[in-house]
């Protein structure tokens, strides 16, 4: 199943990925913030449930099963550029805005700033096509969220 869904992204189509697949690419690279630091804690993963939930109308359960798959997904792929641009193709850009705040509480969920987190945001807000004013003011509002 994971092989699948990585030749999706790695493969030469440049077609915008399904939905259910572009919300697994959502998934994956919220895991994979979390685990930037080289920590991955229980109320980073709590954080990602919570925003799988809202976002797309999920049940606790069906969160915590997209999040333990998307692990998995991210475990295996190759790097962060594929995640980006099937999220960057499958999501307008005023609602990649509340990605990227979504992302930024994934990154603050344990209270602390790390470089690597920051430098993961920076990196991922630019492949999103979000300028650096735009992802602070997403930082400041998932702040003020928490």
């Amino acid at each position: 199943m994971f092989a699948d869904f990585l030749k999706k992204l790695t493969g030469p189509n440049t077609a915008p990925l399904p939905d259910e697949d572009a919300r697994l690419a959502l998934c994956a690279l919220l895991v994979r913030l979390a685990r930037a630091d080289g920590e991955y804690a229980t109320v980073e993963m709590a954080q990602i449930d919570r925003v799988l939930a809202r976002r797309y109308a999920l049940s606790p359960f069906e969160a915590a099963a997209l999040r333990t798959e998307a692990e998995g997904v991210e475990a295996e792929a190759p790097d962060t550029v594929r995640f980006t641009r099937a999220i960057k193709d499958a999501v307008p850009h005023d609602d990649r805005l509340a990605v990227l705040e979504a992302m930024w509480s994934v990154v603050l969920a344990d209270g602390e700033r790390d470089m690597l987190e920051d430098s993961n945001m920076r990196m991922i807000a630019n492949l999103l096509g979000i300028n650096d004013r735009d992802s602070a003011l997403a930082r400041q509002k998932a702040e003020g969220a928490a």
